[in-house]
C-alpha cells in the first residue's frame, strides 16, 4: 500500500524531437522530483489507440514522486499528442530481479474492482519471476485535444515493470503470456500500452 501523501507513479510523455520535448527533458534531468527517466519506444494496443490517438511512437518515461508537481510540468510542456499520467494507488509487489528493466507495460480491469479480483492479479503475476514490480494505477491523459472517447478504465490500470536480458520481442511475448494467466482465473485484464526501454536518461 502506498501510503505517501504525495502521490508517486510514472508519466509517458511523447518525445517529439522537437524545442519544447528537449526542455522538457533536460527539466526532468534536474529534477528531483523524477527518480528514473527512460527513452522509450510506445505499442498501443487497438483499444489504447481508440482513446489516446493521435498517439506518438516515441516517449519519455519518468518515474515520479510527487503527482502534483509533474502535472504542472505536463501542462506546460502540452501537446497535440496525450501525455499519460499513472498514479499508483497500491503497491502489489517488488522484489529484486536479475537483468535492467527492459520493459513497462500497462493494462487495464475491465470488470474487476473487488478486493478479492486484485490478489487474485497479483498472485497470478507474483508466479511469473521476470517481473520485477505490479503496482495498482489510477490514469489521467493531458493534451492540446480532448479525446474522442472518455476512458472509462482510468481507475483500473494494472502497471509491469518487467527485468530481463533478452529482445523486447521476448519481453513482450512474456507479458501477453502473463495477461492471458490473468485471465484465466476469469478476470478480464486488457493491454493498453508496453513500452519497450532503449535508453536510461537518468
Amino acid at each position: 500500500m502506498n501510503h505517501s501523501s504525495q502521490q508517486q507513479g510514472y508519466v509517458c510523455a511523447p518525445y517529439l524531437h522537437n524545442h519544447k520535448t528537449v526542455e522538457m527533458k533536460e527539466a526532468w534531468e534536474r529534477s528531483t522530483n523524477v527518480e528514473n527517466m527512460y527513452f522509450v519506444t510506445a505499442t498501443f494496443s487497438p483499444e489504447g489507440q481508440a482513446y489516446f490517438s493521435p498517439y506518438s511512437n516515441q516517449y519519455i518515461l519518468a518515474k515520479f514522486k510527487d503527482r502534483k508537481k509533474i502535472l504542472d510540468d505536463i501542462t506546460k510542456y502540452k501537446d497535440d499528442k496525450a501525455s499519460l499520467i499513472f498514479t499508483i494507488g497500491d503497491d502489489l509487489f517488488e522484489r529484486e530481479v536479475s537483468g535492467s528493466m527492459k520493459f513497462v507495460s500497462f493494462y487495464y480491469l475491465q470488470y474487476s474492482e473487488s478486493t478479492q479480483d486484485i490478489s487474485e492479479v497479483a498472485s497470478s503475476i507474483a508466479k511469473r519471476e521476470k517481473v520485477s514490480s505490479a503496482s495498482i494505477a489510477q490514469l489521467d491523459s493531458s493534451s492540446n485535444e480532448n479525446p474522442k472517447f472518455t476512458f472509462p478504465y482510468k481507475n483500473n490500470i494494472v502497471v509491469l515493470e518487467v527485468s530481463s536480458n533478452e529482445s523486447h520481442q521476448s519481453d513482450n511475448k512474456y507479458c501477453e503470456k502473463t495477461r492471458r494467466d490473468v485471465c484465466r482465473k476469469g478476470i478480464t485484464m486488457v493491454n493498453l500500452v508496453s513500452l519497450s526501454i532503449l535508453d536510461k536518461l537518468k
